[in-house]
């Protein structure tokens, strides 16, 4: 194990820059479509290309397992993935990417608090700590200038659209969780996504607006912002997320994945123009600390 810990550690930290360059990214693609039509874009290019790869890999598309795993896969894909996804594209667009970025942060703290109520993980007290710093560091990289008060309810709503984001999705991992010990990563993973895309699509077909919603499958100059941005962030992301948990001590790779935070604030600076502020980077050093003490506690 020792030997291949350190290509573990650089898939982690490649999972994290990838997708903070996926987030920038589709926030440019929020500016020009639908945070619905974006996410449906992004579930069902992601499903077919994890369709793609398993049948490459050799894994068959069906396997026995017992319904209530593919239940609990299904149900955990629809709350995190075409509800929490949906939401996330709506705070990203409102709160921008850097804040986006740090409420991210709140993953570690909703899924120790779903876990414990849910399945008995109990979180200790350097947990509980490391939960409030989280929170702190959303609440002080969210503050705006007071003489800004269009932008500073803009900017609390996207917080607020993304902090459920980030809830659904902590909870959507907790409800799969025990399937996950009894069927393949690869194989859930692709039924989760495929599940999800199915449905989204679905409801885009029944929607009076259908027609706008499919048109995100027509090729048009957004897609040199949803294209790569949906690959980048559903596909190439994930599999380096799994690779990297698979390869490394999985505390080791959480903590690597949530660099991500750092990225995000500097990229977001550089390609989108947002204001690189001291509030922004004390709530990314607040947000990190708050991390590993969830973590490794």
């Amino acid at each position: 194990m020792r030997g291949i810990e350190p290509m573990g550690e650089l898939l982690s930290l490649a999972a994290a820059f990838t997708f903070s360059a996926a987030v920038i990214l589709l926030k440019r693609s929020g500016e020009h479509v639908s945070p619905y039509a974006l996410n449906l874009f992004r579930a069902t290019l992601s499903a077919a290309l994890l369709l793609i790869v398993t049948v490459v890999i050799g894994q068959p598309l069906w396997i026995s397992v017992a319904r209530l795993d593919v239940a609990a896969l299904s149900v955990s894909g629809l709350i995190g993935i075409a509800l929490a996804d949906t939401l996330f594209h709506r705070g990203l667009n409102r709160a921008g990417a850097g804040i986006t970025g740090i409420i991210d942060c709140l993953y570690s703290p909703f899924v120790a608090l779903f876990a414990a109520a849910l399945i008995g993980e109990r979180p200790r007290l350097t947990q509980w700590g490391g939960m409030a710093l989280v929170i702190a560091g959303t609440l002080v990289a969210a503050q705006f200038e007071q003489s800004k008060p269009v932008r500073t309810r803009g900017v609390w709503v996207g917080v607020a659209y993304g902090v459920v984001a980030i809830a659904a999705m902590a909870l959507s991992l907790v409800l799969m969780k025990p399937a996950l010990m009894r069927v393949p990563l690869m194989w859930a993973v692709t039924v989760r996504q495929s599940v999800s895309a199915v449905a989204m699509l679905a409801v885009a077909i029944a929607a009076p607006q259908r027609r706008q919603l499919i048109s995100v499958f027509r090729p048009s100059p957004a897609w040199r912002f949803s294209l790569p941005g949906a690959v980048l962030g559903s596909f190439v992301a994930l599999l380096l997320w799994i690779a990297g948990a698979k390869y490394t001590q999985v505390t080791t790779a959480a903590i690597l994945n949530q660099t991500g935070v750092l990225h995000t604030l500097v990229l977001a600076s550089l390609f989108l123009g947002e204001p690189f502020a001291r509030s922004r980077f004390v709530g990314a050093l607040l947000g990190i600390a708050g991390i590993l003490l969830v973590t490794l506690g």
